[in-house]
């Protein structure tokens, strides 16, 4: 079996040598011994590093990440946080399409000024009532978490 040295690995990656190191410390990855004073790792820490690249993209931790496969180095997913993540990412969404939508109204607009603009004070109120409704959603869910830990 052929083994990937850390070099390659980064170069493969694009992960820098000192990121590969530090999710070794971590156990997110594990080498599987050295040539010289080279880190060694088994091709299958390609794919464990895809999977842990689309855990942050999706806005995990690392130590999130690290949960998710266990002390066996097996991939079980939490399937409700993966959920939440999902509902959070839906919000986010729609928050950044009201943006997208108050700025291209604002830079089009033919008003006098914005705030005569019907619609421009639309946008504003929706934009909002959007931020109230995310910041009690975020208050709700933090309580849950410390009556969780309670």
């Amino acid at each position: 079996m052929k083994f990937l040295d850390i070099g390659e690995v980064a170069e493969r990656t694009g992960i820098s040598p000192s990121a590969l190191r530090y999710y070794e410390e971590i156990k997110l990855i594990r080498s599987v011994g050295r040539h010289g004073l080279r880190r060694q790792f088994d091709a299958d820490v390609l794919l464990k590093l895809s999977l842990i690249d689309l855990g942050r993209l999706a806005g995990f931790s690392l130590t999130e990440i690290a949960q998710m496969f266990g002390q066996d180095g097996q991939l079980n997913l939490p399937r409700a946080d993966l959920h939440a993540k999902a509902d959070e990412l839906e919000r986010q969404i729609a928050n950044l399409r009201v943006l997208r939508d108050a700025l291209r109204h604002v830079a089009d607009c033919s008003a006098p000024t914005h705030l005569e603009c019907p619609s421009f004070r639309k946008l504003m109120k929706a934009a909002s009532s959007r931020q109230i409704a995310d910041r009690r959603s975020r208050k709700r869910a933090a309580k849950g978490v410390r009556i969780a830990h309670d």
